[in-house]
């Protein structure tokens, strides 16, 4: 079982900036992808943005740019450095990640989200 713990969420005006981190732990093996997704209220979950062990990131088109994740591969650390943050970035913010077993069965576990709110 992996466990997800977020942090770093919270108020801030528009053009301000935060960094999110999610740890990961337990059963972590082979872990592949981690990112970040997010959801606003009356809309589905989005994905924000991911990064590979290889450190192929990819980025929802509207924060290229403003967006940056980075990952710690030797203690399953994941983080989210948020730019010139605007009101339509407000949202629960989440944390995913995925990977396999040795047996070759996938896996993928999700935090409990962390609130962004961005004020005009």
């Amino acid at each position: 079982q992996v466990q997800l713990v977020e942090s770093g969420g919270g108020l801030v005006q528009a053009g301000g900036s935060l960094t999110l981190s999610c740890a990961a732990s337990g059963n972590i093996v082979n872990l592949k992808s981690m990112g970040w997704y997010r959801q606003a209220p009356g809309k589905q979950r989005e994905l924000v943005a991911s990064i590979t062990g290889g450190s192929i990131t990819d980025y929802l088109d509207t924060v290229k740019g403003r967006f940056t994740i980075s990952r710690d591969n030797a203690r399953n650390l994941v983080y989210l450095q948020m730019n010139s943050l605007k009101p339509e970035d407000t949202a629960v913010y989440y944390c995913h990640v995925s990977g396999h077993f040795p047996w070759g069965s996938s896996y993928q576990a999700w935090g409990q989200g962390t609130q962004v709110t961005v004020s005009s």
